[in-house]
């Protein structure tokens, strides 16, 4: 079971530095790179672990893409750490993983 596999798969922690799409000062962005063989069709983020919101990522993060994502302006009043997941092209997920969004030069990986 491959896709089992797959959605279960670790999210990593990366530090890179951002060079693709310049965000102002005062907008919270992030990374995200997708190293599976399988489109992500969206990113689902959670302050509470249990009603996930979206970043909206068009048609999908393709394998070995990377995108970088900017928070939408209402989130900033909530916690800077978010529980998130990624949904793939088959409808598996990957389980979700918690970090601290505040912190500078996030990026995730998703394997």
């Amino acid at each position: 079971m491959i896709h089992f596999r797959r959605a279960v798969a670790a999210i990593a922690l990366v530090v890179v530095s951002f060079a693709a799409i310049p965000v102002t000062a005062d907008e919270y962005s992030f990374e995200v790179t997708n190293k599976t063989r399988t489109t992500i069709k969206k990113i689902l983020v959670s302050e509470d672990g249990e009603e996930y919101g979206y970043f909206n990522i068009g048609s999908g993060i393709k394998p070995g893409q990377t995108v970088q994502l900017v928070w939408d302006s209402s989130t900033n009043g909530e916690s800077c750490e978010q529980y998130v997941k990624a949904v793939y092209a088959d409808g598996s997920e990957s389980e979700p993983a918690t970090f601290d969004f505040c912190e500078s030069d996030i990026a995730l990986e998703f394997e």
